[in-house]
């Protein structure tokens, strides 16, 4: 999401600068035109560099540089589109000294990349990837790499199957268990869907599994349990994405309510660290249970949000895993666009 674009804010900048250059004439001899040409050149070098392979603070600096700002003056911007924040800080941020983390500081990241007139989440996806790296120790976690690998075999295998992103039906109600078995694996999952027709005609969903790293995709099962039929299927090996279709044996009308349940049987990764399930439109209410095996008990549960896969998480709440029914869970009233999951820590 963009923030809009503050365009009388940054002609009035321009303007003062034009103003100050005609208070003090001064000049300018090709040579010195030169210089200034070979000095930008080597600026956006470095900025195209570090947006690549940043780390953050290092494209910060860059982009700041580029566009000629006092800290001062970014502070001014920011302040303008309603985020406060330190000079002090901007400053940390740049060093390296502290990474953006808060829900306030992140919302100052995608301001930024408004203020220096950078690609959408260019920062924001270099803080994802330093989270990433420090937690390293986690290799089941979702990556953002992993993450964007999916998506765009999820696009691929859709086009297969003649499937559109929304599938013309709007999700009013999703209730999804995921159990964990004795080995820590994700074994099993299922999900219950309370869905309206958007148009006329549809007559199918296209369900999705993404297996944790390691998995068997082929080994990989879905089941239509209530009010639908399992369709064409299909799996990505490298990926460990599955998409099938669960035909529901009647064209809807637009308007039409549909109430429908499919499980999917998996088990063949290793050790799993968490579950995630991606929104790409608003949607009624999602809840998640999250259920483990009795000899299969983590020692900590929490849930989190994403605003996507590039953004760092946030919301991190803990959850109480209750005693006799061994599981956690989350609710959202109202979905929104994005990413929401729940994660835990084994011994």
């Amino acid at each position: 999401m963009r923030y809009a674009t503050q365009h009388a804010d940054l002609a009035t900048e321009e303007t003062e600068q034009a103003q100050e250059a005609q208070e003090i004439p001064e000049t300018v001899t090709p040579e010195a035109v030169t210089a200034e040409e070979a000095e930008g050149a080597e600026e956006a070098e470095e900025l195209d560099t570090a947006l690549r392979g940043g780390p953050f603070h290092v494209a910060l600096r860059a982009a700041i540089a580029a566009r000629g700002l006092p800290l001062q003056r970014v502070q001014h911007h920011l302040s303008r589109y309603g985020v406060r924040v330190g000079v002090t800080s901007l400053s940390y941020w740049q060093q390296g000294a502290r990474r953006p983390q808060r829900p306030e500081s992140l919302r100052a990241v995608r301001a930024l990349e408004e203020i220096l007139r950078l690609p959408d989440e260019s920062l924001i996806r270099l803080l994802a990837e330093a989270d990433e790296r420090s937690a390293g120790q986690h290799p089941a976690a979702r990556s953002y790499r992993s993450l964007v690998e999916a998506s765009d075999v999820l696009d691929q295998l859709r086009a297969e199957l003649g499937w559109s992103l929304d599938g013309g039906l709007h999700d009013l109600g999703h209730h999804e268990q995921v159990r964990i078995g004795a080995r820590r694996e994700l074994a099993a999952r299922e999900s219950h869907h309370i869905v309206r027709a958007d148009r006329d005609g549809v007559d199918r969903y296209v369900a999705v599994h993404h297996g944790d790293p390691g998995c068997a995709p082929e080994r990989i099962a879905v089941h239509a349990l209530e009010n639908c039929r399992t369709g064409r299927v299909r799996v990505d090996q490298e990926t460990g994405v599955v998409v099938a279709e669960l035909l529901f044996g009647t064209r809807l009308r637009s308007g039409d309510t549909f109430l429908f349940r499919y499980g999917v049987e998996d088990g063949t990764a290793g050790a799993a660290r968490e579950y995630v399930r991606g929104f790409a439109f608003p949607g009624g209410q999602y809840a998640l249970q999250v259920r483990f095996d009795a000899d299969a008990l983590p020692v900590r549960c929490h849930r989190f949000t994403q605003h996507s896969a590039a953004a760092p998480r946030g919301g991190r709440q803990e959850l109480a895993l209750s005693g006799p029914y061994r599981s956690v869970h989350l609710v959202e009233p109202r979905v929104r666009p994005g990413i929401v999951g729940i994660g835990w820590d084994w011994e």
